[in-house]
């Protein structure tokens, strides 16, 4: 049985900014389900949506009233099917495309790091722990994008 990974797009501009988003969003899942494997087939739901959406979502769960990049949303409950819900992963339109513009990368490049990023907080990583945690999140990261052909995107080198 193989992962089930679901794409939900509320905003059109995500449309028009990947050719093949489907697949764009699925191959970047899973390459991060690829370096952290979860032991047998899970679900995840990816939504593209805006940063109206996103804030709101940030202001509910995490007590933050502004948009940011991507949430995860871990299940954190068991499931009685064949596949194990692992959660959903959030992303904001403007803030992705603002973010890409800022850091002068392809668009391309920085969503896969999102869905790559947003897939292994699913995965139970946490940057926000400590400088350890943070630096072992960052080497998956990197693992994960390279074999989707991403450059680093910690490193010194203009994508």
């Amino acid at each position: 049985m193989t992962n089930e990974i679901d794409v939900v797009v509320e905003d059109e501009r995500w449309d028009r900014a990947v050719p093949d988003l489907g697949g764009f969003v699925r191959g970047a899942v899973e390459a991060a389900l690829a370096v952290l494997p979860p032991g047998g087939p899970v679900e995840v739901s990816v939504v593209l949506t805006d940063d109206a959406a996103v804030q709101e979502l940030n202001r509910t769960w995490r007590g933050k009233d502004k948009p940011t990049n991507v949430l995860s949303f871990p299940a954190g409950h068991p499931h009685g099917g064949d596949l194990r819900p692992l959660g959903d992963v959030v992303l904001a339109y403007d803030t992705m495309l603002r973010e890409s513009g800022e850091q002068s990368k392809p668009l391309g490049h920085h969503l896969a790091h999102l869905l790559v990023h947003g897939t292994l907080h699913l995965l139970g990583q946490d940057h926000e722990t400590g400088e350890a945690e943070a630096e072992a999140m960052e080497a998956l990261e990197v693992v994960a994008l390279r074999r989707l052909g991403v450059p680093d995107p910690y490193g010194d080198a203009a994508e």
